[in-house]
């Protein structure tokens, strides 16, 4: 076993192994450990719970954090090379993800220090108001045990040590985080690269809970001393999970990120004025780690003959130059061929540059479909698939004969983690208002819009917003930059209490010198 995957207290010796596997050859690796039996969930989410006291204090909180990163970093080289193993996207890109989420945990810490995220709101008495205001104090609090759900595509940004994990902590929420199957080793490395980073804060080790197995799952978001819960995965699973946060006795926030087609929109002036260049940069943008990122954009609207012909031409051209890849796990890549076949088979459905199955059992080959924008904004049914996710490096391109086609199509369209346009240079300075109100319309269908870039790579960035309507997620809150810890936190209100017995972030004389608005202004 690696290092950090001692026995949980609480596990059955007798449960189901866990597996490392390798995704370039379907075998098996090595023995994690064992999936976590009731006992052993209880026994993580009660070390959880009682760790709390311990991530109070402010300064622990942030300097844990930082140490976090320090510690992940010391053990780069034994973490990409166990991450790589176990989901082929290369130390290159993992390299990157990892100094991403080292990156994260910092700015986690500098947000705790900062203190604008307790949203101190401060009213003085007022007689003379109608009705009359006593003495009001506003902040905000940590919920409790947060569960994490890892995602498969980020071993380590949306994993063990990921951004939910790390905005938990910044909250001042503990966690208990399930592993994703297609990397226990990758989780129980970093999780003790984070325990470790406790250890030298005297913060429990507790404060961090790793668990395997799908029935150890829904027994976490049962758990009645879990408080919240975060999940990035299939719609499918986050719904089922969603659903039971909410059949619970004490029903729990859940922030699921489900999934998303991510639509582009292409102007005629634009595919005129630079085909090649959007044609390439979709290439580029859908292959991405083999098609295996939620901002992958998924159905794209192009202006049908010309000049769509040449955007598509230019397209085409890159996704031969890509060349075949291997995908996290031999499931994904199953469901992968499948979804593409039953695609493909679709009324009106074409396949300039067909993706499916690679030279050989283990990878795949990327491509694009073609179908009329018409024929899918009509349709009741028979082209559903079209509109769902499909993982991996495929795109639907739908091909629109005037403005109204294209209309008709986005108002199809559920809802998404990010909605693009490109747009000529002309249409770009807005002084005909068509990109104003293609904007605007777009806007109605995600939570980050973007104008002549990719939707592929989220900054880690305090004006960050990465959700967006359902599917896309089951909040409206962010579970990147620095606003995704409001997700773990709940306000609370003070009514005429003396100074003395207030929070310290709530005393008149700002003891902590926290950002704080004061009778509705903010002081500075």
């Amino acid at each position: 076993m690696p290092a950090g995957s001692a026995s949980t207290p609480g596990a059955d010796p007798t449960a189901e192994p866990v597996w490392s596997v390798d995704p370039r050859t379907g075998e098996r690796r090595e023995q994690v450990g064992t999936e976590a039996a009731p006992g052993a969930v209880d026994a993580a989410v009660r070390a959880a719970h009682d760790a709390r006291a311990t991530l109070a204090d402010r300064t622990v909180r942030s300097a844990f954090l930082r140490a976090v990163a320090d510690e992940l970093e010391s053990a780069r080289a034994e973490l990409v090379a166990a991450a790589d193993a176990e989901t082929a996207l290369g130390e290159t890109r993992l390299n990157g993800e990892l100094t991403r989420t080292c990156y994260q945990l910092r700015s986690f810490a500098d947000t705790v220090d900062e203190g604008s995220f307790l949203d101190v709101i401060i009213s003085h008495p007022d007689a003379d108001a109608t009705p009359p205001v006593p003495d009001l104090r506003r902040y905000k609090i940590p919920l409790g045990v947060v569960a994490v759900y890892s995602a498969s595509n980020f071993p380590f940004a949306f994993s063990v040590a990921g951004g939910d994990t790390a905005s938990a902590f910044a909250a001042g929420c503990p966690v208990v985080v399930k592993a994703h199957p297609d990397h226990p080793a990758t989780s129980e490395l970093t999780a003790a690269a984070v325990r470790r980073a406790a250890a030298g804060h005297q913060v429990p080790a507790g404060v961090l809970g790793l668990v395997h197995g799908f029935d150890a799952g829904v027994s976490l978001v049962r758990h009645p001393l879990v408080a919240a819960a975060g999940f990035t995965g299939s719609v499918r699973g986050g719904r089922a999970l969603f659903d039971a946060a909410a059949a619970r006795p004490v029903p729990i926030p859940f922030h699921g990120e489900l999934g998303s087609l991510n639509p582009v929109l292409v102007t005629g002036a634009a595919a005129a004025e630079r085909p090649e260049e959007i044609g390439s940069g979709l290439a580029a943008s859908m292959t991405m780690g083999v098609g295996q990122f939620c901002v992958k954009p998924g159905l794209v609207l192009v202006p049908a003959g010309e000049p769509g012909d040449g955007l598509l031409k230019a397209l085409g051209q890159s996704l031969a130059d890509a060349g075949a890849g291997v995908m996290l796990d031999h499931r994904m890549r199953e469901n992968f061929v499948a979804g593409v076949a039953e695609r493909a088979r679709l009324p009106h459905v074409e396949a300039p540059v067909r993706p499916g199955p690679g030279p050989d059992a283990h990878t795949v080959g990327p491509g694009f479909l073609t179908v009329p924008a018409a024929e899918l904004a009509r349709d009741e049914g028979a082209h559903a698939p079209l509109l769902e996710e499909c993982f991996g490096p495929v795109t639907v391109v739908a091909r629109y004969a005037d403005p109204a086609e294209a209309e008709a199509l986005l108002a199809r369209l559920p809802g998404n983690l990010t909605a693009t346009l490109h747009v000529s240079e002309q249409e770009a300075d807005g002084t005909d208002g068509t990109a104003a109100g293609l904007l605007a319309r777009l806007t109605a269908l995600a939570g980050r819009v973007l104008v002549n870039a990719w939707p592929t790579g989220v900054a880690v960035a305090p004006a960050q917003h990465h959700g967006g309507p359902y599917p896309a997620t089951t909040s409206t809150s962010t579970s990147v930059g620095s606003t995704a810890a409001e997700r773990w936190l709940r306000p609370v209100a003070y009514q005429n209490t003396p100074d003395a017995l207030l929070p310290p972030e709530l005393r008149e004389s700002n003891p902590l010198n926290l950002p704080r608005v004061v009778d509705g202004r903010r002081e500075v």
